[in-house]
C-alpha cells in the first residue's frame, strides 16, 4: 500500500504497510531515519532518498517501515524515537524481535546514537555515512551492525564511521564494514537498492541474541 502520512505528540512520519497487511502476523519494523537535508515539515521531503524512497517503488517491500521527520534545525532527539517507536509497537502488528534502525548522514549518527541508547530495542542496525559517540560503543558489542561510508564523502567524513566500527569492534563486536571506493557523501543510494541490505536484516532477531 502507499505509505500513510501519521501525526502524533513525537514527529511526524511515513507509514509504509507491506501488501496484505491485514491478514498477516507480526511483521518486521524498520525505523528509517533521514538527513539533514528532508528536514522541515513536508513529509514528502523524506521520500527522497533511503528505504522511505524505496517503497514507493516496491509496494510488495516486506518490512513495516516507519519514516519520522525530524523537524527545521533540529536534530534528531533520542527520547522522542523512542515514544515513536512505543506507539508504532501500540498500534501496528510489529514482531518486536525484528525492528531494524537505519539512517544517512544525520540519520546515520541517529542511528548510532540511538542504537547505543536502546540495544535491546534492535535486532539489527545500519548507519549511512554517520558517526557517533565512541564512549558509547560498548553498548554496542552484541548489537549487529552493518556501517556504509563513501570513501571520497566531502560532508561527513569516512573517518567518523571508521572510528566507531574500530571501538564496537575493540569491545569484540559484530560489525560490517562497506566502503565505497568512488561514492561521496551519497553511499546511500547504493546501500538502500541493494538487497542484500533486507536479507541481512532478517538474518537477526532480537531473541537470538547475546546480552
Amino acid at each position: 500500500m502507499q505509505q500513510e502520512i501519521i501525526g502524533n505528540r513525537t514527529y511526524n512520519y511515513l507509514l509504509f504497510l507491506p501488501k496484505g497487511y491485514e491478514t498477516k502476523e507480526k511483521l518486521p519494523l524498520i525505523l528509517f531515519l533521514h538527513g539533514a537535508g528532508e528536514r522541515g515539515n513536508d513529509l514528502e521531503y523524506v521520500k527522497r532518498h533511503g528505504v522511505a524512497r524505496v517503497v514507493e517503488e516496491q509496494p510488495n517491500f516486506p518490512f513495516i517501515v516507519v519514516s519520522p521527520q525530524c523537524p527545521h534545525q533540529q536534530y534528531w532527539a533520542i527520547p522522542l524515537l523512542i515514544r515513536l517507536l512505543d506507539e508504532a509497537l501500540a498500534n501496528y502488528k510489529i514482531d518486536p524481535e525484528r525492528i531494524y534502525l537505519t539512517g544517512l548522514s544525520m540519520g546515520g549518527y541517529g542511528t548510532w546514537h540511538l542504537a547505543a541508547a536502546k540495544p535491546d530495542l534492535f535486532a539489527a542496525v545500519a548507519p549511512v555515512c554517520g558517526g557517533g559517540d565512541v564512549g558509547a560503543a560498548f553498548y554496542l558489542k552484541n548489537l549487529p551492525v552493518w556501517a556504509f561510508h563513501g570513501a571520497k564523502d566531502n560532508i561527513v567524513a569516512l573517518s567518523e564511521s571508521e572510528k566507531m566500527v574500530q571501538a564496537v569492534r575493540k569491545f569484540g563486536g559484530d560489525v560490517k564494514f562497506t566502503v565505497y571506493p568512488e561514492a561521496g557523501h551519497d553511499s546511500w543510494t547504493e546501500t538502500y537498492n541493494n538487497p542484500a541490505l533486507y536479507e541481512w536484516f532478517l538474518q537477526h532477531q532480537r531473541a537470538s541474541l547475546v546480552h
